[in-house]
């Protein structure tokens, strides 16, 4: 179920309205919510239930059997309880995002060599939002074990690890994050209305009206057939596909988080303006928050973190973010925008370490100095989103060799287009300042004028988007 169609508005006005009619009895009301979700997920294939149902039973019951084996002060048990957990939880991901890949590979390699194993390929289609559900299972486990938080009761697990709101894409939202949440009943005459519809028209417009724009426009045909555009083409193609890519996946975790305001939850912030960072540690700290935090707390830090030798440090980067880009996939073009960022972040690390950034800034003035650093974090993001977006190693490759060909004229690029581009980066430098005092005036009109408003945003965006919508990007994810 997308949420920019009338099935889910269908959907969520019911869903709204079981919510605040029942969140005065916390049992039925879960019992709602969870209900809700299953059909949310199910909508697109029913078989996948059966799945998430498998996800909040293992890891639920292995984070039960962890507390009582603390109890018995049983540490080396507690740990295995939690390592079944995290290692039920990758299997359950591995097989179906990975599995085939490996058999292909293996197979390939044995033939090379004269062995013809027949392995079975099992041609499973990837559940949608298997990865940002179980990578919150992983997060729930670990926190029990660690003592961090107290296991929640079965149905609070439930419906924590399948709220729809942010099930199938994010935001990634912890167990400490949302049971004190659950737990408290919820009064609607606090709705924090104006936010929510702020968020859910915000992301409505750069996803159907934005990315969608982009996709067609340039982007489709750059990066399906370089060879037979210019490079200016190529390069703009580029930098509307990094605009493309957060509009997409911002503009649906904005409205996740709307969505989850009007039923009465505060999820976490998951982009804060990524392309006015100016170093690749600070676009980190901007670009899919949430991920970026689940990665520093449950793999760079367990690894070792910053602590240790330079050298260590440097590998645990490296490891961060290649795992963190096949966590989006087997493919080699994950591998290698995952290693680009690695290496970024390392090259950072190194430049810091052996320079004085003060020293190399007094050179120039501190805008020239900002603008620099600000136009290579962006260019290097923008060379990744190049083998993120490419179907192969050698299409990015071959986008590369486009652009670097120096090849004149102007196909696709147009004044509209440029604007577009220009005014999504323009908007990533709006100060805080200014984006509190609209909201504090949004806040100040009326309930009945914000539902109109509303409406009519609705109805805006759907004069300016196209007919249908695009499946959200990071759902193959």
């Amino acid at each position: 179920m997308l949420f920019p169609t009338f099935t889910f508005l269908i959907f969520f006005v019911i869903v709204f309205v079981l919510n605040w009619m029942t969140r005065q009895k916390p049992v039925l009301w879960k019992i709602v919510i969870l209900a809700a979700s299953l059909v949310f997920y199910g909508w697109w294939n029913w078989r996948f239930v059966f799945l998430l149902v498998t996800s909040i039973t293992i890891n639920w019951f292995c984070a039960k059997k962890m507390r009582d084996e603390s109890v018995k002060l049983e540490n080396f048990l507690v740990r295995r309880w939690m390592q079944t957990a995290v290692i039920a939880n990758l299997s359950l991901l591995g097989v179906y995002k990975y599995y085939d890949f490996f058999v292909l590979e293996i197979s390939n390699r044995l033939k090379q060599v004269g062995f013809d194993m027949g392995l079975p390929l099992l041609d499973l289609t990837l559940p949608i939002g298997i990865s940002f559900f179980t990578f919150q299972a992983i997060s729930y486990v670990i926190d029990v074990g660690r003592e961090d938080i107290e296991p929640l009761s079965l149905l609070d697990f439930a419906v924590y690890l399948s709220f729809f709101p942010q099930l199938v894409a994010g935001p990634i939202v912890r167990a400490s994050e949302m049971a004190p949440q659950m737990a408290t009943r919820s009064d609607p005459r606090y709705l924090q209305s104006a936010a929510a519809y702020r968020l859910i028209l915000g992301g409505l417009f750069k996803k159907v009206v934005i990315s969608s724009y982009l996709a067609d426009v340039i982007v489709q045909d750059v990066f399906a057939n370089p060879a037979s555009y210019s490079s200016l083409d190529i390069i703009i193609g580029v930098y509307a596909y990094a605009i493309q890519i957060y509009a997409d996946f911002s503009g649906y975790t904005d409205i996740a988080i709307g969505v989850a305001l009007l039923l009465g939850f505060r999820f976490p912030q998951n982009f804060d303006s990524p392309y006015r960072a100016k170093s690749l540690q600070d676009f980190w700290h901007r670009w899919h928050i949430t991920l970026s935090a689940w990665l520093r707390d449950y793999l760079y830090i367990p690894l070792g973190g910053n602590r240790g030798t330079s050298r260590r440090l440097y590998i645990n980067l490296m490891l961060t973010m290649i795992l963190g880009g096949l966590w989006h996939g087997n493919k080699g073009t994950f591998l290698v925008w995952g290693l680009i960022h690695g290496l970024a972040l390392v090259l950072e690390r190194i430049i810091s370490e052996r320079f004085n950034e003060s020293q190399i800034g007094t050179r120039f003035s501190s805008r020239i100095w900002s603008l620099i650093r600000w136009m290579i974090t962006f260019h290097v993001v923008c060379l990744a989103w190049i083998f993120f977006r490419a179907p192969s190693v050698g299409d990015a490759l071959s986008m590369l060799g486009g652009l670097f060909s120096f090849r004149f004229g102007v196909e696709l690029v147009t004044s509209t287009l440029l604007l577009v581009i220009l005014g999504a980066i323009g908007m990533q430098f709006l100060s805080k300042e200014v984006r509190e005092a609209f909201q504090a005036k949004a806040n100040g009109v009326s309930a009945p004028n914000q539902a109109v408003l509303f409406a009519l945003g609705l109805v805006f965006i759907d004069w300016l988007g196209p007919d249908g919508v695009a499946p959200f990007i990071y759902f193959q994810f």
